[in-house]
């Protein structure tokens, strides 16, 4: 398990000790989607869908989310986070809802995983709001797109 720093000798799980990591600025960046019917993604770009305002529902959602993302996943340390952005927005060619994800923190940790929790609880409150609807919707292409700062530097996806 050489590398993987979530695990001790022995290979039990553990929480990263950064205690000797300098604070750094640290960026991510995370992108994603929900496709829907025609009809349904009306219902977003009309603002008539029945429970309300979707993309602003759904926005809060994954700000929120980014804020708890070390009450959900197990290994995570809690972050002062110093910004969160989650922009929503309807593709109507491609019949879904793109959503993107920005986090920043200056800390001793990446912020990674807040931006990918964003993305995700986003994604699900779109998926919430209009499943009266349309069941079918797909949730799709969660990933991570650009991470700055900390030991690694930079990652950018290509995309």
């Amino acid at each position: 398990m050489a590398g993987l720093t979530h695990f001790d000798a022995a290979g039990a799980a553990q929480m990263v000790d950064v205690s000797g990591k300098p604070d750094t600025a640290r960026l991510a960046i995370a992108r994603g989607w929900v496709a829907m019917r025609p009809e349904t993604l009306a219902l977003v770009t009309e603002g008539t869908a029945a429970k309300g305002d979707v993309l602003g529902v759904a926005r809060l959602a994954g700000i929120m989310a980014a804020k708890r993302t070390a009450d959900l996943i197990p290994l995570c340390h809690p972050l002062a986070l110093s910004k969160v952005a989650v922009d929503l927005a309807p593709d109507v060619p491609a019949g879904r809802v793109g959503i993107e994800a920005q986090v920043r923190t200056t800390g001793p940790t990446g912020v990674e995983m807040e931006a990918l929790t964003a993305v995700s609880v986003a994604a699900l409150t779109v998926y919430d709001m209009l499943k009266a609807v349309d069941r079918s919707m797909v949730i799709g292409d969660i990933r991570l797109v650009l991470k700055e700062g900390g030991k690694s530097g930079r990652f950018e996806s290509g995309e």
